[in-house]
């Protein structure tokens, strides 16, 4: 079954290039799935922070009055 793929991808040319090239847009596309899942996840901690952070002062502002 290997030597089949084989003859068949040395008689097929280009077929190595293409092969390569969806390789290649598989890695870009699982890196730029896992770079926007990071970025998403930096940025609801970042709005939670800043959530908490403005739930604190109003509540505190709230015991002041």
């Amino acid at each position: 079954m290997l030597d089949f793929i084989k003859r068949r991808l040395k008689s097929d040319k280009g077929a190595i290039d293409k092969i390569l090239v969806t390789l290649l847009l598989v890695v870009i596309g699982v890196a730029g799935v896992m770079g926007l899942s990071t970025w998403m996840n930096n940025q609801k901690n970042t709005m939670e922070g800043a959530a908490q952070t403005k739930i604190a002062s109003v509540i505190s502002g709230a015991k002041d009055k």
